[in-house]
């Protein structure tokens, strides 16, 4: 993987009069805005091999200049962690995340994450934002999330996250008996006291879950949530806010009496299941090159299949209608 960049290309006549920043993201569409606003800071994206600020106003005809050398992100470390790679080219790559892997470093996380183990594999990763990681999935969540390879990849994968074209479907098991399917649309923000929490509130982001139940169990739901967007914990935040909080949700289920007539071996699953039985089912998207789109799923985990196993024994030994 290169790290050197450069790139030349003429100013159209019909982009005279308009700002230099304001051309350079149309004429260099695989770059961020604001990177391409720091290169022409430092030097990096000139006009006629001279230096102008991003505010200059072009006439039409020059010709602009790009480059530069990509540089570490972080002083990250690489860690040789199994990845279970699905897909992988030399623009994204497909993953299924595992249970108990943190995603990202932070202040009590610097080693043995994600981004640690994706360095190992592709150690280029250093000199790409977030060492190419474009979205997030809980520690405890699992299933399928795309990292870019290229700084052009994840300019188009932050695109398609932010126009909500990218495809993101999750399966959860939820506390109550859902009658069917809905969309919760609730602003969420950080918690006001609880700052390891989100909440839903009013002057937060705009937030939207949609929902369809996949199979009834007398006191649980089997169901598909689909992302419009992707805050975090939206999932876990919108289905507590309905009253449905996530089985094994330490964060955002309280305590709950089970019904009478659960069976023994279902109350004890419920009582230790260890995580928010969350799983990143499907993920699409077009591809950042060929621009096709592709398709990925991924099979949910054992400890969220023996769940609903006892979910559907504990079922039929039930009298009640469901």
């Amino acid at each position: 993987m290169s790290n050197q960049i450069t790139e030349r290309v003429d100013v159209p006549f019909d982009a005279g009069n308009k700002r230099l920043d304001q051309v350079a993201a149309q004429l260099f569409p695989t770059y961020s805005r604001s990177r391409l606003q720091q290169w022409i800071k430092d030097g990096q994206l000139t006009v006629d091999g001279k230096v102008w600020r991003g505010r200059d106003k072009l006439v039409g005809g020059e010709v602009l200049q790009l480059s530069t050398e990509l540089q570490a992100e972080g002083e990250w470390l690489a860690e040789d962690i199994p990845l279970n790679i699905v897909f992988e080219d030399e623009h994204i790559l497909v993953l299924n995340k595992p249970a108990g892997l943190v995603v990202h470093p932070a202040a009590g996380n610097r080693q043995g994450t994600l981004l640690n183990g994706l360095l190992h594999h592709i150690p280029g990763l250093i000199n790409i934002p977030r060492a190419g990681i474009v979205h997030r999935l809980d520690k405890d969540t699992t299933g399928l999330m795309v990292v870019a390879k290229t700084l052009q990849a994840q300019t188009s994968l932050v695109k398609q996250l932010q126009k909500r074209t990218m495809g993101r479907e999750y399966e959860a098991v939820v506390q109550g008996h859902m009658t069917g399917g809905g969309v919760v649309d609730e602003p969420i923000s950080r918690h006001g006291t609880q700052r390891t929490k989100m909440a839903v509130n009013p002057m937060g982001k705009e937030s939207i879950t949609h929902y369809r139940v996949i199979k009834k169990f007398p006191t649980h739901t089997h169901v598909r949530c689909k992302l419009e967007t992707g805050r975090t914990h939206q999932i876990r935040v919108h289905m507590a806010h309905i009253g449905h909080p996530l089985v094994g949700d330490a964060a955002y289920a309280a305590r709950t009496r089970l019904a009478k007539g659960v069976g023994t071996e279902l109350r004890d699953l419920l009582a230790s299941f260890p995580r928010q039985a969350l799983h990143a089912r499907e993920l699409g998207l077009l591809h950042p090159e060929t621009e096709e789109w592709m398709e990925w799923s991924s099979d949910l985990p054992d400890d969220f299949q023996h769940l609903l196993a006892v979910l559907a024994a504990d079922a039929s030994t039930r009298d009640d209608e469901y």
